[in-house]
């Protein structure tokens, strides 16, 4: 892959894609869900916060009532994908196991 906030080519986003089962595209955006009791989900958000800020990118975040919905995208190089987001995305899979949430296909 490219260097870490220069976009992606289509194949490298497929490529990519294709090696993080469960998250989706949705247009220049990857997202994935995980159900997850509230309270867990919150501490849950802290640990992958503490972690974007470490790396210098960030997730945007939706918390609802049971689920947490991860939507990353790179802001600074047009709302593009890149290696980063990727790099996140496998971050957030390891937290997300560490925190038992169950991956959700929706």
């Amino acid at each position: 892959m490219s260097d870490e906030k220069t976009p992606l080519s289509e194949a490298e986003i497929e490529e990519a894609l294709a090696s993080l089962p469960g998250w989706r595209r949705d247009g220049d955006e990857i997202t994935r869900s995980y159900g997850i009791r509230y309270h867990g989900g919150v501490a849950m958000i802290v640990h992958v916060a503490d972690i974007e800020r470490l790396i210098s990118h960030h997730a945007d975040i939706d918390l609802r009532w049971g689920r947490v919905r991860f939507g990353i995208t790179t802001h600074d190089a047009g709302h593009r994908l890149t290696a980063a987001d990727f790099d996140l995305a496998r971050r957030i899979d390891d937290i997300a196991a560490a925190h038992r949430a169950e991956p959700l296909n929706d």
